[in-house]
C-alpha cells in the first residue's frame, strides 16, 4: 500500500484521483485545496488529514517525512500555474509526484523539472489518459500499419460551453491557465502527436478569450483544427447536459468515435505509475511546445487551411 497526498482536492478532476488511489488499493494521507468544500473525501477517505492553507500541508508532509513517514507520491490536480512549484516541493522532498495535464505553462519548465528529478532522485508521472483510450490506440496502430508516406487529412473539433464564471476565475487568465488552447486543448494536441508523429508547422488563423483555431502538420497528418468554450459556436446536434460539447475528430472520410471509454482510464493511469509505465516529462514535451506555439504565434490569414466552423468567425 503506498501511501499519497492530493493536491487540489475540491477541483473538477480530484474525483477521479481519489477513486484510482482507492481503485488501486492505496492510502490518501492528506490532503489539499484552498477551498473546504471536500466533502467528496467522505466518499474515499474520511481518515485523511485535511488543510487549507499550502504551508500548513508542506509541514505536515515534512513533519511526518521526520517521523519515518514518508509519503510515496503527492497528486497534484491544482491550478495549472501552480503545477510547477508543487512539482518541485514534491521532489525536493524525494517524492515521485502524479501531475494532472497541462502539466506545465512553458516548456523551459520541463527542463528545470528534469534537474530536480536528477538531484533529488524523485520522478514526475503526468496523465495523459486518451492515450490509454482504445480507440485512439487502434487508431495510432492503423497510422503505424499503413503506407509510410501515406499523410491523413484530419480535422479536430472540440467545443465545451463555459458560464461567465470561466472568465472570472484562473482560467480565464492566460498566464494562469494558458488560454483556451492549453486549458481545453493540450491532451488533444498530445493525443494528435501520439497518433501521427512529431509536428513540422504550427498556424494560428483565430484566438480570443473563448475560441481558437488554427492548422497544424504532423509527420503523418495534416490537421485542420477548433477549440471554444463559447456556445455561439456549437452546432445543433451538440450534446445536451450539464454544459453543452461536441467533440468530433475525421480523418479522411471516417469520424473517430471515442465519445465513451473514460471512466476507468484515470485509474488505469495510476495502475501504469505504480507498475513503472508512467508517461514522464520528455512525453509532455511535444504537446507544451505545440501551445506555446499556439498562445505565442501572431494569427495569420491563410483561407486553404481553414476550419469550416472559421466561417462563423469571419
Amino acid at each position: 500500500m503506498k501511501r499519497f497526498a492530493l493536491i487540489g482536492t475540491g477541483g473538477y478532476i480530484a474525483p477521479r484521483h481519489l477513486k484510482a488511489i482507492k481503485d488501486t488499493g492505496n492510502e490518501l494521507v492528506v490532503a489539499m485545496d484552498i477551498n473546504d468544500s471536500v466533502g467528496i473525501m467522505d466518499m474515499h477517505f474520511p481518515e485523511s488529514e485535511f488543510f487549507t492553507e499550502f504551508e500548513d500541508f508542506a509541514a505536515y508532509v515534512e513533519d511526518e517525512a521526520l517521523k519515518g513517514n514518508k509519503l510515496d507520491y503527492i497528486s497534484i490536480c491544482s491550478p495549472n500555474y501552480l503545477h510547477a512549484p508543487q512539482m518541485k516541493f514534491a521532489l525536493k522532498n524525494g517524492i515521485d509526484v502524479i501531475c494532472e495535464k497541462p502539466l506545465v505553462l512553458s516548456s523551459k519548465e520541463i527542463d528545470i523539472l528534469k534537474l530536480y528529478e536528477e538531484k533529488y532522485g524523485a520522478k514526475v508521472n503526468s496523465i495523459l489518459q486518451l492515450r490509454l483510450h482504445p480507440s485512439i490506440i487502434a487508431l495510432r496502430e492503423k497510422v503505424m500499419n499503413s503506407p509510410s508516406d501515406e499523410v491523413f487529412e484530419v480535422e479536430l473539433t472540440y467545443m465545451t460551453s463555459r458560464g461567465k464564471w470561466y472568465l472570472k476565475s484562473w482560467k480565464g487568465v492566460d498566464e494562469k491557465s494558458g488560454g483556451v488552447a492549453t486549458n481545453v486543448g493540450v491532451h488533444f494536441f498530445d493525443m494528435l502527436h501520439f497518433i501521427f508523429g512529431d509536428i513540422t508547422f504550427n498556424e494560428v488563423h483565430y484566438k480570443d478569450e473563448q475560441t481558437v483555431a488554427g492548422y497544424l502538420e504532423y509527420e503523418r497528418a495534416r490537421v485542420k483544427w477548433f477549440l471554444s468554450i463559447d456556445a455561439n459556436n456549437l452546432p445543433e446536434n451538440a450534446i445536451q447536459g450539464e454544459k453543452k460539447t461536441y467533440r468530433s475528430i475525421i480523418i479522411g472520410d471516417e469520424e473517430l468515435e471515442f465519445s465513451g471509454g473514460f471512466t476507468d482510464l484515470h485509474t488505469q493511469s495510476y495502475e501504469n505509475v505504480l507498475a513503472g509505465k508512467g508517461y514522464g516529462l520528455e512525453e509532455n514535451r511535444t504537446a507544451i511546445e505545440t501551445v506555446e506555439g499556439i498562445r505565442e504565434q501572431t494569427v495569420v490569414s491563410n483561407p486553404e487551411h481553414y476550419h469550416p466552423l472559421m466561417s462563423k468567425l469571419i
